[in-house]
């Protein structure tokens, strides 16, 4: 952690809706003027899609049927501590753009599947930002959790988070139920082992809960809208929280445990905007008294 360049990690499974979290993070950016930098943890995959593609053929001719971008060896995990650190110490660092599709090959000019090159932050920003699958990794090896100053976990219950992967990935990308279900099973180990233990790590996290049926994620039609869901969101800390006001002004929302609130699926951006404001002032607050 740094009080003087502060950082804020959004940590979530593919398919779990970090996205839609950094909507709102950047809504906040905005509206409160505040300068920020950047970071997509697929900017930190250790293999671009082609070698990607050739490292799984070699790992399951060795009857390794686990390996995935889901896992730790995957991904360039110490370089993304490296970059932590460099920032938390001196508001610096450099980041890359993993191209997914033609739009962003278009944008960036280079083709779908590989990295841009490497280049330096904007200088003079208030605050890091993170989104993807491993801002929160404690292992062995690195220890992430330890350099972000806010941890946010988006962990959607399991059928919905694949229901909504499934959608994303044959509606933006082009790919049959079929292989999303393959990728789907290879990547269950590393997000038991991987994923997971980091919602141990976040400050806070929203899992979003739908109220309709997604008992077969494969055969889904539709992903559940936000008013066919209830979101609930679990403080690791609860000190400083003021339960009673955001209860007050959610309608719909009830506490179910000392730490825990659950809000209406179509009231999560304004829960995000009510929860994370002040906490986003008083990170920049701090750092500038620093």
């Amino acid at each position: 952690m740094s009080k003087k360049h502060p950082i804020i990690s959004v940590t979530g499974s593919s398919g779990a809706g970090t996205t839609t979290v950094k909507s709102t993070f950047d809504q906040i950016f905005r509206r409160e003027g505040i300068s920020t930098v950047s970071i997509e943890g697929d900017a930190f995959h250790r293999f671009d899609r082609a070698a990607m593609k050739a490292e799984l053929d070699k790992r399951k001719a060795e009857g390794d049927e686990t390996f995935s971008h889901f896992s730790y060896d995957a991904n360039e995990l110490a370089k993304l501590e490296d970059v932590f650190r460099t920032y938390g110490e001196t508001g610096k660092g450099e980041t890359r753009h993993y191209i997914h599709d033609e739009d962003e090959a278009e944008r960036y000019g280079a083709a779908p599947g590989t990295f841009t090159d490497w280049s330096p932050f904007e200088p003079d920003s208030d605050l890091l930002f993170y989104e993807g699958l491993h801002g929160a990794v404690v292992n062995d090896e690195v220890n992430l959790a330890a350099h972000a100053d806010l941890k946010i976990g988006v962990v959607p219950v399991i059928n919905l988070e694949w229901t909504q992967k499934i959608h994303r990935d044959s509606a933006k990308r082009g790919y049959t139920t079929e292989a999303v279900t393959d990728t789907i099973l290879r990547r269950m180990h590393a997000y038991v082992h991987c994923i997971c233990p980091q919602f141990s790590e976040t400050d806070i996290n929203f899992q979003r809960v739908p109220v309709v049926d997604t008992s077969n994620p494969f055969i889904a039609r539709w992903i559940p809208t936000p008013d066919e869901s209830l979101v609930v969101i679990r403080f690791k800390s609860p000190r400083g929280i003021d339960f009673p006001y955001l209860t007050s002004m959610i309608e719909g929302s009830w506490m179910t445990r000392a730490n825990s609130i659950v809000v209406p699926g179509g009231k999560m951006d304004l829960a995000m905007q009510l929860i994370f404001t002040p906490m986003v002032h008083r990170l920049v607050s701090e750092s500038k008294r620093a």
